[in-house]
């Protein structure tokens, strides 16, 4: 039932999947297929299905500014009105640029209106063991979607949990009725990749290898893993303790409760502006703050300049 693609990166996976849905998914060479991507999302998604050939790229509602969390309703919704066979890219763990997650729970409602309407899920897997330090509560989404039935594919990098950025490491997962339905599907991929890289480098895709099927280098490579997510949570929970200390007008909770390397702040263009200009920390102007760069030197700092921005401008 499980195939897979070596990929350059994730997003060299989700061009594979994309060029392949193009042109053998809901019928030959059907540019007209919507793929629904979130509001917001990284913007290489809009990019990657657009050159891959399909001519209606939609949104579907996710981030609700005002309660600064996912939007449930709305995407639900969203999903209820979608064409049958419409094609969904779905975020697996640490929702870039949000950091909202939905729960297991929302994530069984989403999976429940997906198969009542046949969309097909596509997942991007950018930050498994980074969300949450666990490997499997962040690959949680995914494994309940294969559990149900689904056929889908799962865009896997190793960038970022694996450091090795450079070496562009990834993996396009495919999963399928059955094996026969599988193996049709990897054939059309490996042409596909033919024409594109032709062959991927082997370099860090051995280093990830080795290090997955060596027990040792397994359990110390988990452990890092996990060093750098606990950290990533401290920061998250300090920086919403020191905000809370200095009384910064508004709720801070979301810091916490949203997870992986970024945050929506909920800070105002004019506020992110203030904070570059005056205090020379640099954020999206959505107000994405990337939280690996907060360290315990320079919390108190941050800190102290989201409470002016937030105070003198409105």
């Amino acid at each position: 039932q499980i195939g897979s693609v070596q990929s350059l990166g994730g997003t060299g996976a989700l061009r594979i999947g994309a060029e392949f849905l193009r042109r053998w998914y809901n019928g030959n060479n059907n540019t007209a297929t919507p793929v629904y991507i979130s509001t917001p999302s990284w913007e290489n998604h809009n990019s990657v299905f657009v050159d891959a050939g399909f001519k209606d790229i939609r949104t579907y509602h996710y981030w609700d500014a005002a309660k600064r969390g996912l939007d449930l309703q709305g995407l639900l919704d969203d999903m209820e009105k979608a064409p049958e066979f419409s094609i969904f890219i779905l975020h697996a763990c640490a929702h870039n640029p949000t950091g909202t997650d939905p729960t297991p729970d929302q994530w069984k409602q989403i999976a429940a209106v997906m198969k009542r309407r046949f969309l097909f899920p596509f997942f991007d897997s950018a930050y498994q063991g980074f969300a949450s330090g666990s490997l499997d509560k962040d690959a949680w989404a995914v494994r309940y979607f294969v559990s149900e039935g689904f056929e889908l594919f799962c865009a896997q990098s190793f960038s970022k949990n694996f450091g090795l950025y450079n070496e562009r490491v990834g993996n396009l997962t495919v999963v399928g009725k059955d094996a026969d339905n599988v193996q049709r599907v990897l054939s059309q991929m490996e042409k596909i990749v033919r024409t594109t890289w032709s062959n991927p480098p082997s370099q860090g895709a051995r280093i990830v290898a080795t290090t997955l099927t060596s027990p040792q280098l397994f359990a110390e490579w988990y452990d890092n893993v996990k060093t750098m997510a606990d950290r990533v949570l401290l920061m998250r929970s300090e920086l919403r303790s020191r905000l809370e200390s200095l009384g910064t007008p508004g709720t801070w909770n979301h810091i916490t409760e949203q997870i992986g390397m970024f945050s929506f702040t909920g800070l105002n263009p004019k506020q992110v502006e203030y904070m570059i200009k005056e205090k020379h920390i640099y954020l999206m102007a959505s107000g994405r703050i990337n939280m690996c760069g907060l360290t315990t030197k320079n919390l108190d700092y941050v800190a102290k300049s989201i409470h002016e921005a937030v105070t003198k401008i409105q």
